[in-house]
């Protein structure tokens, strides 16, 4: 069945279903891509928190820890970790994952000289924290690179030496505590400077958990878009039957049965009829002019039926007075006439 021959209804229907697989199609991409941003947003807000909190705990560390373990710690044979802010707060970001909303995040601080080597940058972490150095207004970097043979979503913030007590360990090897020297040596970690950015604070996110949640987002919102497109449909199919459709539909049968020349008296008063024509749109102006339209075709059609009766009467007649007029003017009917004639002289002489 080709379109032209479809009714209206499905082709209503069909064009609406076009524009919504054109929709979720064109607009489909560009939402998605919002939506990813947006979690990308709410990660690096999340990301922010996190930052802050590890900055509170190194900074915790700094002003209280230190200084409650400092004794211990300068006749400790073993060196104290929890004195360092970079353990404690690693640590700390180590119980963050034990919650199953941030289990999925990864902290370190890519430090370019470190004294622990599980701090120590990559090449790609390197190239940050140069590139912070190079910057020092630069207070974010973001982006995806391949970290553990997987996609993962990055956000770095520099990490700079804020506090002269960190120089205590940092600045010269020989001005360190002995302990500290016997637990990570004197090859990493000294000659720090005050102000100076050493590491970047990375917090990792597996891409996969971006889209998971992004997708997440999307199938939800898709699927109410539809959910909400379905009903309109079927609120436009009901609308269109009812106060479209339906009406024309009489109109037509009616319509039909002036053209077949059929009795349509019942049709011309229904209440379906007076229904459309008492409507105020431009369907129940029609109404009202094909309402009028039909009665002046029939009452046109009766007057012709009348003049057409009469031609017909005139007619017969004038074919009967030409046929009277051709026997009367044969020869037979003069003779016959000529005879009747004489007869009734014959009878008035004999009277």
């Amino acid at each position: 069945m080709s379109l032209h021959n479809l009714r209206i209804t499905t082709k209503f229907s069909l064009l609406l279903i076009i524009i919504l697989i054109g929709g979720i199609t064109v607009g489909g991409i560009a939402f998605r891509q919002a939506l990813l941003q947006q979690t990308q947003r709410e990660i690096n807000s999340q990301a922010e928190m996190l930052t802050t909190t590890m900055n509170s705990v190194r900074s915790y560390t700094s002003t209280h820890i230190q200084p409650l373990l400092k004794d211990d710690l300068e006749t400790s044979a073993a060196f104290i970790p929890e004195t360092v802010p970079a353990f404690s707060a690693r640590e700390v970001f180590e119980q963050f994952r034990q919650d199953e909303k941030f289990s999925s995040f990864f902290y370190k601080e890519a430090t370019l000289n470190p004294m622990n080597p599980r701090n120590q940058a990559d090449e790609f972490e390197t190239g940050l924290v140069e590139q912070m150095r190079s910057d020092p207004e630069l207070q974010e970097l973001t982006g995806y690179r391949t970290l553990f043979n997987q996609e993962v979503y990055y956000i770095a913030r520099p990490l700079a030496i804020g506090r002269e007590s960190c120089l205590l360990c940092h600045a010269n090897a020989s001005l360190a505590p002995a302990n500290l020297i016997a637990s990570y040596g004197d090859d990493g970690g000294f000659g720090w400077q005050l102000n100076e950015i050493v590491a970047a604070q990375m917090i990792y996110v597996p891409s996969e958990t971006l889209l998971e949640k992004s997708n997440d987002a999307f199938l939800r919102i898709t699927a109410i878009f539809m959910v909400v497109i379905a009903t309109v449909i079927l609120a436009i199919n009901y609308m269109l039957r009812r106060f479209v459709i339906l009406p024309v539909g009489e109109m037509g049968k009616l319509a039909y049965k002036v053209a077949a020349d059929e009795s349509f008296s019942e049709e011309l008063e229904s209440k379906s009829l007076d229904k459309i024509t008492t409507r105020g749109d431009e369907l129940g102006e029609l109404g009202r002019v094909f309402k009028r339209m039909v009665v002046e075709v029939h009452e046109r059609t009766q007057k012709l039926r009348q003049q057409l009766q009469s031609l017909r009467i005139e007619i017969d007649e004038i074919k009967k007075h030409e046929q009277i007029e051709e026997v009367v003017d044969t020869p037979f009917f003069k003779d016959l006439q000529s005879k009747a004639q004489n007869l009734r002289n014959n009878h008035e002489d004999d009277e």
